[in-house]
């Protein structure tokens, strides 16, 4: 058995406008640093075991502001949105209209154009998940990682169809924590996006 705390990156300078950011080396605002400071202070306190981290610069510095180890693994990182990347909704709308009416229909048959498959996505993901619970048996885990993949991979060990990724979990707040439990293939559901000062320690 294995705690997972999963969390998404601290605010970037995209966030404002709704940029998609895939495998983008975005930075993060002053107000994004300020959240990884928040964190920081609620690992120190949180019984964790290791951290782990996406391989990208947002979530590698968000991961390391806790002062603590941080293992790092590409694995962990966001989906490429392709030609979508550091693009808005309105942008793509205007600039492949026919694929993204497709994307929103179904994100995973029709994943935007030249990007990553998202059950491919999915597959890394919960495949590093796997190895972080080998590595740590019994221990509380910190993952500091991106909203889509963490999405997708949360519909994967629980059931959900990847399709529906984006209405079931319509929204990840930066830095909140989401917390699931792995034991002999099974996953509990701790809790979801809750605010650093909602979570127990």
């Amino acid at each position: 058995m294995t705690d997972l705390v999963l969390v998404r990156h601290g605010e970037t300078v995209w966030h404002a406008e709704n940029r998609y950011a895939g495998l983008s080396d975005i930075a993060l605002t002053p107000r994004g640093i300020e959240q990884a400071a928040t964190l920081a202070a609620w690992a120190r306190g949180a019984g964790l075991t290791a951290v782990w981290s996406s391989t990208l610069g947002r979530a590698r510095r968000t991961a390391e502001a806790t002062g603590l180890g941080v293992r790092l693994d590409e694995r962990l990182r966001e989906l490429d949105f392709g030609q979508g990347d550091g693009l808005t909704a309105a942008e793509m709308r205007e600039r492949f209209p026919e694929a993204r009416a497709a994307f929103e229909a179904d994100p995973v048959a029709h994943h935007l154009p030249g990007g990553e498959d998202p059950r491919e996505a999915a597959e890394r993901f919960v495949a590093c998940l796997r190895d972080i619970t080998a590595a740590h048996p019994g221990g509380r885990v910190l993952v500091v990682a991106h909203t889509t993949a963490i999405r997708l991979a949360l519909c994967a060990l629980l059931g959900v169809p990847l399709k529906d990724y984006r209405r079931t979990f319509p929204n990840l707040r930066n830095c909140a924590i989401t917390e699931i439990r792995l034991e002999a293939g099974h996953t509990a559901f701790l809790q979801y996006n809750s605010p650093i000062s909602w979570s127990s320690s």
